[in-house]
């Protein structure tokens, strides 16, 4: 059991310039016995209004380092402060606000909000066991123009799709992986870089780009990227939904359309799915 959705901003000072963090935190606990469940017997529940003031206080007299820290701190305290807790688990996400740039200059405090990929954490700790520790980004929608096709696929009576060597690679990423046992890491850094490798995987070089032979390949790509270059991750998983666009048939206005006028397809919509791991 415990508390969803703990929304809350975190300002910091250092003075006359602001930092902040704005975050949605969900906790929930496992407790040594199950007596409120079989004897109705509340004696060790630990209310959901206590979890919320807890994690609002955590958040004022710590601060949030990074994501990651916070949820190490939060899954620690009711570790070390709750004998009645067997289990601990914390997902944070946070809401994208970037600081604002003038004329190229940093704003002190001002901040504007930029969803290109949500970023979140999940820790998880058991008593007498290791704080197991997930960082992600997510809702992080790509596109590319072009250097992406569909050929060669297994057909039989029931398929309709035709065999593409030029389309639009389009789709929302979730991404999400984990750590190893160290935890001294410059997660704001591995953050950035994982996010760096994904766009490289899956757009390729900035001057001529590469091409995708699936969304499986993409996925692949991206992963065996990130896995070369940041060796603090052990495990990676990636989902790639899907986005599709229809060229729009304008020969009926008198006018030939080369992919210059595409509506993108509501529903349904592909995914691909893939976890990676080191040996």
């Amino acid at each position: 059991y415990g508390r969803n959705t703990i929304k809350f901003l975190r300002l910091h000072r250092e003075g006359k310039k602001h930092f902040v963090k704005e975050v949605e935190v969900c906790t929930h606990l496992r407790l040594t016995s199950a007596q409120e469940y079989l004897d109705g017997n509340n004696s060790l529940v630990i209310p959901t209004d206590t979890i919320n003031n807890i994690v609002l206080v955590l958040a004022k007299k710590n601060g949030i380092s990074t994501l990651e820290q916070f949820a190490i701190d939060i899954c620690n305290h009711f570790m070390t402060t709750f004998c009645q807790v067997a289990y601990v688990k914390t997902y944070i996400q946070e809401v994208p606000w970037q600081r604002l740039h003038e004329n190229g200059v940093p704003h002190i405090h001002s901040f504007i909000y930029v969803p290109d990929g949500i970023r979140f954490c999940e820790a998880e700790q058991c008593r007498n066991g290791p704080l197991v520790l997930f960082a992600g980004i997510k809702d992080l929608k790509l596109m590319k123009t072009t250097q992406s096709g569909f050929e060669g696929f297994y057909k039989n009576e029931h398929t309709t799709l035709p065999e593409r060597n030029d389309r639009i690679l389009c789709g929302e990423l979730f991404c999400k992986w984990s750590y190893g046992e160290c935890r001294n890491f410059d997660f704001d850094c591995i953050w950035n870089k994982i996010r760096e490798c994904i766009l490289e995987g899956f757009s390729g070089p900035p001057d001529c780009g590469e091409y995708s032979p699936s969304y499986q390949k993409t996925v692949n790509r991206i992963q065996m990227l990130i896995l070369s270059k940041v060796s603090q991750v052990q495990v990676i998983e990636v989902i790639l939904n899907n986005v599709f666009y229809n060229v729009v048939d304008m020969k009926n206005l008198g006018l030939t359309n080369d992919k210059e006028v595409l509506v993108p397809v509501e529903a349904p919509y592909g995914s691909c799915t893939c976890t990676l791991g080191r040996k």
